[in-house]
């Protein structure tokens, strides 16, 4: 018998063992987004279209983004070879890096929800009654459990998203990293990486300033004027790390625990730049 009291948090419980607490019932969502129906089709085109165009008044025309290589991410989406998948991996600095940054794309495609990405969202923000998880599911987000491991229902559908040559975003650091330390990425992307049949194109992205756009503190509402940074950076190359992997005796665990350190070598390299870009930004206005 659990001996810690119901109301303690999911990450909590996870790290005490148990399962983590799930306050929704969030089981009837994955039937809906693994299958889609006419009728969420019809939704999703709305949600993504909406949000989409807002987002792309929000970075764009209301505060001051300045963009770097966001060709690497656009030439992926309109050219890359039908069903080949799309991986995207980036910080997570503030509550609304997700939509928010994808307000940088072309309109035609961050309001096309046929080419935006599917992402997922912690269960216990995003999906905590009916009708948000209605609008987050219609946005193409997956709800996730944070301190339910690996092996959720979550990252089961990320990969198959992928294996069908759709774009997935992952936030690595699983979670809004408010202290903007260098947290160790969780395995579920190396999992959704090393189980996607066909290795996907990976794009790291590193982002300065969303957090000043949507603070993490109270008051929570949406700030003008600021000055931003997005850094996309070129695919990841995997192809030798994964070659050696297939070809010796790792076990599961280990092979996450390797794909997971390189995206996060490659993510620290694009961070220094990104830096030093913003840096620069902000020197020269």
């Amino acid at each position: 018998m659990n001996s810690k009291p119901p109301s303690m948090n999911g990450v909590a419980a996870a790290a005490a063992g148990a399962q983590p607490l799930i306050q929704y019932n969030i089981d009837w969502i994955f039937p809906k987004l693994r299958k889609p129906s006419r009728l969420w089709h019809i939704a999703s085109t709305g949600v993504i279209g909406l949000v989409g165009f807002f987002s792309k008044i929000v970075i764009v025309w209301l505060n001051k983004a300045r963009v770097h290589n966001i060709e690497v991410l656009e030439n992926l989406l309109e050219n890359r070879p039908k069903g080949t998948p799309l991986l995207t991996v980036s910080n997570h600095h503030s509550c609304f890096d997700d939509p928010g940054m994808w307000g940088l794309l072309k309109l035609r495609n961050v309001c096309n929800h046929n080419v935006i990405r599917w992402s997922m969202a912690a269960h216990d923000i995003c999906f905590t009654n009916k009708y948000h998880s209605l609008f987050f599911m219609y946005g193409k987000c997956i709800p996730v459990v944070r301190g339910a491991g690996v092996y959720q229902p979550a990252i089961d559908l990320c990969i198959e998203k992928l294996k069908l040559g759709h774009w997935v975003h992952v936030f690595p650091e699983g979670k809004v990293n408010m202290t903007k330390e260098d947290l160790r990425f969780k395995w579920g992307v190396g999992r959704i990486i090393y189980e996607t049949p066909v290795l996907p194109i990976i794009v790291p992205i590193w982002h300065i300033g969303m957090e000043t756009v949507l603070p993490n503190e109270p008051p929570y509402y949406l700030r003008l004027g600021k000055k931003l940074t997005y850094n996309f950076g070129k695919p990841i190359d995997l192809n030798s790390v994964m070659e050696r992997l297939r070809a010796s005796p790792v076990s599961e665990e280990e092979a996450r625990k390797i794909i997971t350190d390189k995206i996060q070598e490659e993510m620290m390299v694009l961070k220094e730049e990104t830096e030093r870009l913003h840096f620069d930004y902000i020197k020269s206005s």
